[in-house]
């Protein structure tokens, strides 16, 4: 079995019953010639230039399994005459690119660690800390050097 990726994208000017006409009338042609592995409604997503004077576009994204890739021409060729699809990109998925979209919607990949906070009495410390690093100087300039007090006794 031979793994592909197609991600195409539907223009948003549609009504929403016809955008999810539109992907399912190509996630049903690809599940007659093979498995489906992944269907990804990624949604409204700005796009980097404008394609046919729209600036957006909704996006899908389905990973699946065929025994050749015969059914790519035929779903290439469909995307080309529908006018309802703006762009598409089919893509051959090597064992790397398997691995790494299963990692993906494991969690795997592409999660985000946050931060423990900083309680207030630990910044407290730090801002106590930074003042006797700093000198106490706003105006960015230098400070002048105070006169002797044995120069100015003598005038």
């Amino acid at each position: 079995m031979r793994n592909y990726e197609v991600t195409f994208i539907v223009d948003p000017t549609l009504s929403n019953d016809e955008i999810k006409s539109t992907a399912k009338t190509y996630v049903d042609q690809i599940s007659g010639a093979g498995t489906i592995v992944h269907n990804n409604e990624i949604g409204l997503r700005q796009l980097a230039y404008p394609i046919k004077n729209k600036n957006t576009g909704i996006y899908t994204c389905v990973e699946f399994e065929v025994p050749n890739g015969a059914v790519i021409d035929e779903l290439e060729l469909a995307m080309r005459r529908d006018e309802r699809i703006l762009r598409f990109l089919s893509v051959k998925l090597d064992k790397y690119g398997v691995k790494y979209n299963e990692d993906k919607r494991a969690g795997k990949i592409g999660t985000i660690v946050r931060k423990k906070k900083v309680v207030e009495e630990d910044r407290r410390d730090n801002r106590r800390r930074n003042n006797k690093r700093r000198p106490n100087n706003k105006s960015g300039n230098k400070p002048q050097a105070k006169p002797a007090a044995e120069n100015t006794a003598a005038k």
